[in-house]
């Protein structure tokens, strides 16, 4: 799986060779190659090792040629350099870099060795040493890469900056070796042609249902446009501009969706005001239409470089690339979090394990928001940019995972996106010819059971909240709550037009979930997931549940029942875990300090009437003890029990009579 697209700005590598004046994204892969012109220049100086003057002439014309950016009409001369003088060093040195310029590595590597056959123990000849091992080990001959590093190392003393940098080298190409002897399975397949609709794509990223796809596409003229596309079930639709107001002429991307597919941040470098280099901009969906993309301001965005963008399910957290002071290496990781105001907070570096003294890039926090994968250059890997997992726990952040071979290779890996079910990942890969990028195309695999394992599934709910008799769609708040906890674990907002939602499920908990409008009773649901982690694993769709709001109106009838209480059989005492349907509630009768209610209680068929009419009309008194303890007027809240007389099922089955032992709530 070599050659996933590195983005264009990720520190050092770029996609494509061509740069255009807009360039911060152009596809491609950047040259490594700013070194050389440093060597051009320490052997303008130093030829005159070379015992030959022909030879001399032939090299100093060679650097001449080159100094000009005539590397290919450059290379006959050094290579009549050495012809004249095989004992020239330095022109061996020099052919070297010149054909490694031209991607061409094998005669690179012949010139490299040549130059060490002539003086392997000269300090003179470290930089053939590095350049042979570094040219070795980004073609993953790893083997033949060690020989050369380990001779290169003895050159410097251990503690030293370049003598560390060796080691590293060292270490990445024997855990390369062991990783390519256990390859992960997976076999990656192109997405639909249908998409092909540019030259290259590239960053894939999807809602949590994996039907709605927004990705970066490279235009012949050199611009980039962020693209959407929307998948039936069976095939992609073509892809179109996901906005007029923003995509414009110069570029857009490295996008980063909610899990509703209605918020996106991405990244703009030129042609919009903004604090630096690169800026973080967002646009939020309703309806069909995104707004005008809003600078993320002063407290994200500074005169530094800010990219790479990667929201959480819900859109309250975000993650970034940036090279502002106070990190732990070049470009880092950082996070913000969204307030209750909707302001972003003070970016916090992601620190270690996760940020290294070198470059991270790419983060992308899966919709579990646990898991976080990233590109770096820092950790030990197969080289360049390789792509890893890293999981919050109780501790802080472990140690980041390598995502093994052939997921990494000897290329730059630099992007990747998981699906909320943790089934799939999505990637772009850039086909080469003679080590030159040629376009790139979005690919798809099946995640080895090993990642699959690790990374927490989560599921979905989506639907459409609406007024129960008018139908009207409505702009619910959606929140799912942790009843261990009590804490939001996710808070969404209905589409205000469409009154569409989608809230991700996560495994592994008991979860309340609240649909809530100001004058509406609220909608209470339980999820518990802790009896069936196989089955959330397994699980690849989603849940559908459209949510009739019934206004809070005295005199009604409507009713809704408190799904997230929890009595133990046969008693009336509150389970600690019902504290947040309570909390709830009160909160509810806060805002409303004129509605008065009733809490109706109600058991199944088993046992007898009287005892459940007495359960029943305990467990309602229970709710309105911990009502009035939390400043209700006991005045406005009503106890009924009703026992067993009001069943909304046949108590024929286990999970009737589960739906029968219920609390509601109505207006009076």
């Amino acid at each position: 799986m070599a050659n996933i697209v590195a983005d264009t700005q990720v520190s050092g590598h770029s996609v494509n060779r061509r740069i255009t004046n807009k360039g911060q994204w152009t596809m491609a892969r950047i040259s490594r190659y700013t070194i050389l012109i440093f060597h051009c220049s320490f052997f303008i100086i130093h030829c005159s090792i070379g015992q030959d003057k022909k030879a001399q002439e032939l090299y100093a014309q060679s650097i001449k040629l080159f100094g000009e950016r005539k590397a290919n009409e450059a290379i006959p001369y050094m290579e009549q350099a050495v012809k004249q003088d095989p004992n020239f060093t330095d022109a061996y040195l020099k052919l070297g870099q010149l054909y490694e310029f031209a991607r061409r590595y094998e005669p690179a590597i012949a010139a490299y060795r040549n130059a060490i056959r002539l003086q392997p123990d000269s300090p003179a000849s470290g930089t053939a040493y590095q350049s042979l091992s570094n040219t070795l080990l980004r073609l993953g001959r790893y083997a033949e890469a060690l020989p050369y590093l380990e001779k290169f190392q003895t050159m410097f003393p251990p503690q030293s900056a370049q003598g560390q940098r060796v080691s590293r080298q060292i270490e990445s190409a024997r855990f390369a070796q062991e990783a390519i002897q256990h390859p992960q399975p997976v076999d990656p397949k192109p997405l639909s042609s249908v998409l092909q609709t540019t030259p290259s794509q590239y960053f894939p990223v999807l809602t949590a249902d994996e039907q709605t796809l927004v990705f970066t596409a490279l235009k012949p003229e050199g611009d980039e446009d962020l693209m959407t596309a929307t998948f039936n079930g069976e095939t992609w639709s073509p892809p179109t501009s996901i906005s007029s107001g923003i995509n414009t002429p110069d570029n857009e991307g490295t996008a980063s969706l909610s899990a509703d597919g209605r918020m996106i941040v991405f990244t703009a470098c030129q042609g919009r005001k903004g604090f630096g280099s690169c800026d973080l901009y967002l646009s939020r969906k309703t309806g069909d239409d995104w707004s005008a993309p809003e600078n993320l301001g002063a407290t994200v965005n500074t005169r530094f470089y800010e990219s790479q963008p990667s929201l959480s399910a819900d859109g309250r957290r975000l993650y970034f690339v940036s090279d502002r002071p106070g990190g732990k290496g070049r470009r880092d990781i950082w996070r913000s979090d969204l307030d209750t105001e909707g302001n972003w907070q003070e970016p916090v570096n992601m620190g270690v394990p996760v940020n290294t003294p070198f470059n991270e890039a790419s983060p992308f926090i899966h919709a579990n928001g646990q898991s976080l994968f990233f590109a770096s250059e820092g950790h030990v890997g197969l080289g360049g940019y390789d792509l890893f997992v890293s999981d919050s726990s109780t501790t802080g952040w472990t140690v980041p995972t390598n995502l093994g071979y052939p997921i990494n290779t000897s290329e730059d890996q630099a992007s990747l996106f998981v699906a909320a079910n943790g089934k799939r990942a999505y990637y772009s890969f850039e086909e080469q010819k003679d080590g030159v990028s040629q376009k790139s195309r979005l690919y798809a695999f099946e995640l080895p059971e090993a990642l699959r394992e690790r990374v927490k599934p989560v599921s979905y709910l989506k639907g459409v909240v609406a007024d129960a008799k008018t139908k009207k769609p409505l702009a619910a708040t959606v929140e799912l709550i942790d009843l261990k906890t009590n804490q939001i674990v996710s808070r969404v907002h209905a589409d205000a037009q469409t009154g569409q939602y989608t809230a991700v499920m996560p495994s592994g908990g008991e979860y309340a979930l609240y649909v809530s409008v100001p004058g509406y009773l609220f909608k209470s649901l339980s999820f518990d997931f802790t009896q069936k982690p196989k089955a959330d694993r397994e699980a690849s769709t989603g849940m559908s549940l459209n949510v009739p709001l019934e206004p809070a109106v005295a005199g009604e009838t409507a009713k809704e029942t408190l799904n997230n209480l929890f009595f133990e059989s046969g008693r009336y005492d509150l389970a600690e875990k019902s504290r947040t349907e309570l909390d709830r509630l009160s909160a509810f009768m806060k805002a409303s300090p004129t509605v008065k209610i009733e809490i109706a209680g109600h058991t199944d068929d088993k046992g007898e009437a009287t005892a459940n009419l007495t359960l029943s009309q305990k467990r309602a008194q229970s709710v309105v003890a911990y009502l009035t303890k939390a400043g209700i007027d006991p005045s406005r809240i009503k106890a009924v029990g009703y026992g067993k007389t009001r069943p909304v099922a046949p108590n024929t089955t286990d999970e009737n009579r589960r739906l029968n032992r219920r609390i509601e709530w109505r207006v009076l």
